[in-house]
């Protein structure tokens, strides 16, 4: 669902973290003294409703309550930590963690980085905007358009729209930032997931809305391991599995339902 990330800054920074000798790598697949494997896994916890953190800093979402399943058909104790979206690959590849699951989409520069399983999600995008009908996505001229940074939504309008008809593209380091601007009228509609605008306007729908047709980028979202690591497969199967006797969609509903 979400997120681009460029290669170069993110193989920089991978290499500033295993060069600052302060992280310990993780110990995939570790043994804890009862014989059960832990698996760490990291997740943005910023990105509701995929993963976000409770006001008692529990790291909450649909994310979550899938590796928490995939773990329990894996036979193993997952162990969820939050990171900065920019520093989710990096960290990855510095052994900081086993994989990643934070609504992240499965995009060809990705994969030049890491494997993904399977997709357990699909999103589509969507115009948030006021819903007065001053907002007309199919005439957009002299307007600031929001977005996240590094997401799907974000390439989509910074191509289609950005230096043209006299349009700019203002990116926010999380969609939360970008709808208070939209609020406080800083930018005039925001480009995002459909889940997440969905979910947002659940609590401050005043006024706004979806506006106009929803766009299927073929935006398909993974768990992210490091390239050839046996824990693709592993994922894979209990993705399966979990599929297959309801799991995830009860989880979807719990999650996403109105």
């Amino acid at each position: 669902m979400k997120h681009t990330l460029k290669f170069a800054a993110a193989a920089a920074f991978a290499l500033s973290l295993s060069a600052c000798g302060g992280d310990k790598p993780a110990e995939t697949a570790a043994a804890t003294d009862t014989g059960e494997r832990t698996l760490r896994i990291a997740t943005e916890a910023a990105y509701p409703p995929f993963n976000d953190t409770s006001p008692d800093g529990k790291i909450i979402g649909f994310d979550v309550d899938v590796m928490n399943a995939l773990c329990e058909e894996m036979k193993a104790k997952c162990e969820i930590v939050a990171q900065d979206w920019d520093g989710l690959i990096p960290g990855l590849l510095a052994n900081k963690y086993d994989a990643i699951i934070a609504g992240m989409s499965i995009t060809e520069e990705r994969l030049q980085q890491v494997d993904f399983t399977e997709p357990y999600f699909a999103n589509t995008i969507v115009w948030l905007a006021k819903n007065d009908g001053s907002f007309d996505p199919n005439n957009i001229s002299n307007s600031v358009l929001g977005g996240q940074r590094s997401t799907t939504g974000a390439a989509y309008i910074t191509e289609k729209y950005d230096g043209k008809d006299g349009n700019r593209v203002q990116l926010y380091d999380t969609y939360t930032n970008a709808y208070l601007d939209m609020k406080a009228g800083r930018n005039v509609a925001v480009m995002a997931e459909k889940v997440s605008a969905s979910d947002w306007l659940k609590q401050n729908n005043e006024g706004f809305g979806l506006v106009g047709e929803e766009i299927d980028n073929n935006d398909n979202i993974g768990i992210a391991v490091r390239k050839g690591d046996a824990l693709k497969a592993e994922f894979d199967a209990a993705l399966a599995a979990i599929k297959a006797n309801g799991t995830l969609e009860k989880i979807e509903q719990a999650n996403f339902s109105n």
